[in-house]
């Protein structure tokens, strides 16, 4: 089927088939990205995909919430990652993030259990936006 098709084959509802079904991505659900995989070039696992914060303003996806560390769910730390730096490997369904495992690990995170406030908490966002950014 020629890539063309898949536009008017999607206002019909008809699904497509085969291993390229989806090629070229251009749209995500939130569901099909939480839980994802993210590694990075040298195809180390650094985590999954928890959750995602979008910015209010612009409708975009600012952060992806990274859950790394843990083991069976147990431990590990959650770190909001600039939804930029991720890039998406659509055939292997997981997003690569072109930073090493201890980079990951020295990024500002916070605990499972206390978020950072997503109204008041700018130190917070100055400081994760300045790691990724400068580094």
């Amino acid at each position: 089927m020629a890539i063309g098709t898949y536009e008017a084959d999607n206002r019909t509802g008809i699904n497509h088939e085969g291993a390229d079904a989806n090629i070229p991505v251009q749209r995500l659900t939130a569901t099909s990205i939480i839980g994802d995989k993210v590694i990075n070039r040298a195809d180390e696992d650094l985590g999954n995909i928890q959750n995602l914060m979008i910015n209010i303003q612009t409708g975009k996806i600012e952060y992806v919430v990274l859950e790394s560390g843990s083991f069976l769910g147990i431990g590990g730390k959650l770190f909001a990652i600039p939804y930029n730096e991720l890039i998406l490997d659509g055939p292997r369904r997981c997003f690569v993030l072109d930073r090493t495992k201890e980079y990951v690990k020295n990024s500002p995170g916070f605990d499972k259990d206390h978020w950072p406030n997503t109204n008041s908490d700018t130190a917070y966002y100055a400081e994760v936006n300045e790691y990724w950014v400068y580094r």
